[in-house]
């Protein structure tokens, strides 16, 4: 989590440190430009860089991990880099520049990002921020999400596609203080409930593998939750050209789920999905040996073409 202590009381508890006056960076007594952790460093080697002209790159990290590895020895790292973390009112970093808390700026600038990612937003059932989440469609959305697991049956349950439903679920995670890229299926339900967002519904358990909350199209998050989950394969309808006639139920929709099954979806009933099993594949011919032979179809008799009544035959000389 980041710090809640203001720069200010950070900055006097390691002015107050018993061991401040032997900090690394500190001024050497014998040499005041030198510093005392390292002679060869000048004390202005943790600041940013500001004579004139461009500091070369390897001049630059050279110098910084020279003062990074001082700070490794400092008697006072720990409260040092308690005041580097800490942050002001605006939410920036009380020194952004330079070396502090053996950390460069920018370790200490991503060090923030991924603190303020993992921690959890601090909302209230009444937060004005909220009211995007109860939106007819994000209601939607989170309704087909508590009763189905696959992204295609909450598309089609929140009566969208699949990629707008994705769309909104990531949307909801944010909204929520959830991280789109790591939290699941269950978790933003779960928030969703306690804050008031989602009604007292039953909520369809994950199984085996964790689903993602925010699905994206490449399937990179799914796979990072739940690497050894296996790929369902989804059929796709043929054309209405290619499909065989066929009698349905004119109130029943179906819709090809997977290759396990044919789901049917009835009007009226969308909360009662019945999946039937698909039909068994033709079972091959059997060979045909020399002795025993198949019949086929109907035996055509050929009969001989009639001569004409006026054809007379005379015999051979």
């Amino acid at each position: 989590m980041t710090s809640s202590i203001t720069p200010e009381t950070a900055r006097q508890q390691l002015e107050d440190h018993r061991h401040w006056r032997y900090r690394g960076c500190a001024p050497d007594p014998d040499q005041p430009d030198r510093a005392q952790g390292d002679l060869t460093l000048s004390i202005d080697a943790w600041g940013a860089y500001t004579e004139e002209g461009g500091e070369e790159r390897s001049v630059r990290n050279a110098r910084l991990a020279a003062a990074v590895a001082v700070c490794g020895t400092c008697p006072v790292l720990d409260v040092c880099r308690t005041y580097a973390m800490a942050e002001d009112s605006d939410g920036h970093l009380a020194e952004p520049e330079g070396v502090l808390g053996g950390m460069r700026s920018l370790e200490r600038h991503t060090l923030l990002i991924k603190q303020r990612a993992a921690q959890p937003a601090l909302l209230s059932a009444d937060d004005p921020r909220l009211d995007e989440a109860r939106t007819p469609q994000k209601q939607a959305v989170l309704v087909a999400l508590a009763r189905e697991t696959d992204e295609r049956l909450v598309a089609y349950r929140a009566d969208m596609d699949v990629r707008t439903a994705n769309w909104h679920r990531a949307i909801l995670a944010g909204i929520l203080g959830l991280d789109k890229e790591t939290a699941t299926r269950q978790q933003l339900l779960k928030t969703a409930r306690q804050l008031g967002v989602l009604g007292p519904i039953p909520v369809k358990r994950d199984g085996r593998w964790p689903i993602a909350a925010a699905p994206n199209t490449d399937g990179s998050r799914q796979r990072r939750l739940a690497p050894d989950m296996p790929v369902v394969r989804i059929s796709q309808p043929k054309p209405e050209a290619e499909q065989p006639a066929r009698k349905t139920h004119r109130r029943s929709r179906i819709r090809f789920v997977a290759d396990l099954g044919v789901q049917l979806v009835f009007t009226g009933y969308q909360h009662l999905p019945r999946t039937w099993p698909a039909p068994e594949p033709a079972k091959p011919k059997a060979a045909m040996n020399g002795r025993h032979l198949r019949l086929l179809g109907p035996v055509v008799e050929q009969l001989p073409l009639p001569l004409p009544a006026t054809t007379v035959l005379e015999p051979a000389a």
